[in-house]
């Protein structure tokens, strides 16, 4: 009786042992996720759509799209993901990535208009990802929100997708499968590519080359060789293929550039808005591929430079820059207003226009 006493205490023991070091290897892979997908959301903690939990994918490869989604842009979300789902025919499945605040309503949003039947994941971004690596400078940091810098985490969002677009909240419409040239990890709209970026845009002088974002007098762009004069990009609309991504440890090089502007102040002095832009442009420096211009019509925010016969060929319309349809005054506005969704809650309407003059659809 003493001897099996004796075993079975030994059994209890080695039972709480081997609970022990369960726990602490769940423990230890939950620290894993963390350090090698930071800003990740375990799939337990998502919100996914009724549509993506239950529905398989059907209707052929699932194309991802990463948007971001601030509680002063609801409107601007529902607008360019009901644009993308009513006019494409593929298997679209929306990443969106937002702050803890906003889910509340974007789910109401999305759960009590046309919405309802769009695939997509809500993922909370982790905004202490960003400390020491933004400027302390009142200025920039007013134009630097949290959720600008999202894009530069992307593989985090989505650990099991080999290419995703992300865009802007300000953009419309979807996009054709686009080739990246074998070695790069992103796509990007060129600058110099088209009249969308000829014009002046307001506050920062011509901005169409890397003169326009970055200081060419400070030492550590001048080891870098790129040239002043080369043109610049727009990544309101980004194609990534992430296996390069996390390969090229892209979103270290981009942190490794935003900790070294707020030691050094690398930025040029007549940046305006596009604070997100010059760590894009240091690591893609000629290793980026490029997407066709009309599936990138930017600008569309700083002023009326385009024929309403222009937009309605375009593919994409991008409202960067000071006038949002949303607000007060915007060129094309009436081209939002056929793809805005009324809030359901009252919180969201456009400044010219209250919701209220508008059904639900």
């Amino acid at each position: 009786i003493h001897f099996l006493s004796v075993n079975v205490i030994i059994l209890v023991l080695l039972a709480v042992a081997f609970l022990i070091i369960i726990q602490r290897n769940l423990l230890n892979f939950s620290d894993f996720l963390q350090k090698e997908n930071p800003g990740v959301i375990l799939p337990f903690e998502s919100e996914l759509s009724p549509n993506l939990r239950l529905e398989s994918v059907g209707k052929g490869e699932e194309i991802p799209i990463v948007i971001t989604a601030a509680e002063e842009r609801l409107g601007a979300v529902v607008a360019a993901m009901n644009s993308i789902y009513q006019n494409s025919k593929a298997n679209v499945v929306f990443t969106i990535v937002t702050l803890n605040d906003t889910v509340g309503h974007l789910k109401v949003w999305l759960s009590k208009t046309k919405l309802k039947h769009v695939k997509y994941k809500i993922v909370i971004f982790q905004t202490k990802l960003l400390n020491g690596k933004q400027s302390k400078d009142p200025q920039a940091m007013e134009a630097a929100k949290p959720l600008t810098f999202a894009r530069f985490y992307l593989p985090a969002y989505m650990p099991e997708a080999e290419k995703r677009i992300t865009m802007d909240i300000n953009l419309m419409n979807t996009l054709y499968e686009t080739n990246l040239k074998p070695g790069h990890a992103a796509a990007f709209s060129d600058d110099c590519d088209s009249a969308s970026a000829k014009g002046i845009i307001r506050g920062a002088g011509k901005q169409i080359n890397y003169i326009g974002f970055l200081d060419f007098k400070k030492e550590a762009i001048k080891k870098m060789g790129m040239r002043a004069s080369t043109c610049s990009f727009n990544p309101g609309v980004i194609i990534a293929n992430l296996t390069e991504w996390k390969n090229q440890n892209i979103t270290q090089q981009l942190e490794h550039w935003m900790e070294r502007n707020t030691q050094e102040d690398l930025y040029s002095k007549t940046l305006a808005e596009s604070i997100v832009t010059p760590p894009l442009l240091i690591v893609f420096y000629k290793r980026h591929s490029t997407i066709d211009p009309m599936w990138h019509i930017r600008h569309l925010g700083a002023g009326n430079r385009y024929s309403p016969q222009f937009v309605k060929v375009a593919k994409l319309l991008h409202w960067n820059g000071h006038y949002k349809p949303w607000g007060r005054t915007s060129s094309f506005s009436d081209v939002w207003d056929k793809w805005f969704i009324p809030d359901p809650t009252g919180k969201f309407h456009p400044v010219r226009k209250h919701a209220g003059d508008r059904q639900l659809d």
